[in-house]
């Protein structure tokens, strides 16, 4: 293979070391597969934190890495959101374990991440920026183009190529991808500031006119603020004083709560845009670097980790010979419709917070209106914030569940669903008694041990459920004999 070493064409180079790049690197690396991280930043953990919440679903994927307890620890709870208006959802009845949202600074999330990476033994490579790529459809492999700390050049080849290094992707640009889309809302103000009085909520978030604040607390004494008020659209460079800051909080929350001690102040413009493709030959976009959107209803770092999560078994299955290189397209068939309904969603959420016309004003109250008293569209509309109603497309004639997502759910033989995917394997749940089921569970696991688990329903379920890693329904079956399950864990499990 023109000297290429056996390693590089089972490996991964994933390129971004923010929560996306870590949870990929380190499943990846879990399931044995040679990983390099290329991060251009140095090797540092910021404070200054982007996202500060992780939804049900998400909490539901670092549970299958063994993370959620120890975040639910570090950070809070939180069952109402509010999201405009008089519109709060109540996250109390989510069919999860995680009947909340969590309210916890990125930098606590990417530190977990981090260490399991670390443990699993991913190559990091700090201050090394990557400056091309190239990839020939006849070859196997992707060659990485990098600049070292010390300015120096190198090469890197590895079977696959993920970029999840951001909005301004170096990988989404070398595989010549546009990133269309438009700025939603300008002049969006950052401030990191001590308090003088305590907020009432965990999270204030409020509109009222042309003016809209978010507070929201980093656990160290610090609180984030992000405001913006409609008529005050000056460049992202425009030097911010504290005093406008306190403003737009004054005019949104009703009170600034006595600000002082900021030890970090900035503007951003937020975007919305999406591109048009995941991937491209061998190399993948995930995160901010395949879209982004308004912070609305705190979806971003969840998208991210959700993409990831989808990709790493899929990598890992083809790499080591489990599944065929047709699985790798189900990414983009799965997650981009995901991420564009996520722009829709926040984009939504922004546009009705920010009404100010009457027939938008209208629209506002008849959205909540239907929302307080339609449970049907209640559901639908908590279940695509969380995630946890996303279901993936299924083939033509597949069982009901398929391409659903399973929630935690008790084992016959004791534990949970979730943990019992911790691995990143497979998990065949079946019917507890029966004729044959012993010798099928037997058959169905025989020679898989390390990439599936045979468990049974505690609650006497009647259908066979094959879950994927990722924890949704890859094939279900109403009283399927053993043919049948050796059939469908052969095609999906290898």
């Amino acid at each position: 293979m023109n000297g290429i070493r056996h390693e590089s064409v089972r490996s991964v180079v994933v390129v971004g070391s923010g929560p996306t790049g870590l949870l990929l690197a380190g499943d990846l690396a879990a399931a044995g597969v040679p990983v390099t991280l290329v991060e251009k930043r140095p090797h540092r953990i910021s404070n200054l934190s982007r996202a500060f919440v992780l939804h049900a679903r998400t909490l539901e994927q670092l549970d299958a890495r063994a993370l959620a307890d120890g975040l639910e620890a570090a950070g809070a709870p939180l069952d109402r959101l509010r999201l405009f208006g008089d519109l709060t959802v109540d996250l109390a009845t989510l069919p999860s374990r995680f009947r909340h949202l969590l309210v916890l600074p990125q930098y606590e999330i990417e530190k977990a991440l981090e260490r399991r990476a670390v443990e699993a033994g991913v190559e990091f490579r700090y201050e090394t920026e990557t400056t091309g790529l190239r990839q020939d459809p006849a070859e196997d492999f992707v060659t990485v183009e990098v600049r070292g700390p010390d300015g120096g050049t190198e090469t890197l080849r590895a079977a696959y190529v993920v970029g999840a290094d951001g909005m301004r992707s170096t990988v989404r640009e070398a595989i010549g991808l546009p990133f269309p889309g438009r700025s939603v809302i300008r002049s969006v103000v950052l401030a990191d500031v001590r308090l003088a009085r305590e907020p009432e909520t965990l999270l204030s978030v409020n509109t009222v006119g042309d003016a809209f604040a978010f507070l929201a607390p980093f656990g160290d004494g610090y609180y984030r603020v992000v405001g913006w008020h409609r008529g005050r659209n000056v460049p992202d460079d425009e030097p911010l004083e504290l005093e406008e800051v306190e403003e737009i909080t004054r005019l949104a929350l009703g009170r600034d709560f006595g600000m002082h001690d900021a030890r970090w102040m900035s503007r951003f413009h937020s975007d919305e845009r999406q591109a048009p493709a995941y991937r491209v030959g061998r190399v993948f976009l995930a995160g901010d670097a395949a879209h982004v959107h308004t912070p609305a209803g705190g979806q971003g770092m969840n998208t991210g980790l959700q993409d990831a999560a989808n990709l790493s078994w899929k990598l890992a299955a083809v790499l080591h010979g489990h599944a065929g290189p047709e699985l790798l397209d189900t990414y983009q068939a799965e997650r981009h419709p995901v991420g564009r309904a996520v722009l829709r969603s926040s984009g939504g959420i922004v546009r009705l917070a920010m009404a100010k016309h009457l027939w938008t004003l209208a629209l506002r109250a008849a959205v909540t209106t239907l929302l307080d008293h339609v449970g049907p569209a209640r559901r639908r509309a908590v279940g695509h914030l969380t995630g946890v109603g996303l279901r993936y497309p299924a083939p033509r004639g597949s069982h009901r569940l398929t391409g659903t997502r399973v929630p935690d759910v008790a084992l016959a033989g004791g534990g949970r669903l979730y943990e019992a995917l911790r691995g990143g394997r497979f998990v065949l749940i079946g019917p507890e008694t029966g004729p044959g089921r012993e010798g099928e569970a037997y058959r169905a696991g025989a020679g898989r041990e390390d990439r599936l688990a045979v468990e049974h329903w505690a609650s006497g379920r009647r259908t066979t459920v094959l879950v994927r890693p990722d924890g949704y329904v890859a094939w279900a079956a109403d009283a399927a004999g053993a043919a049948e399950t050796e059939a469908a864990v052969a095609a999906h499990v290898g």
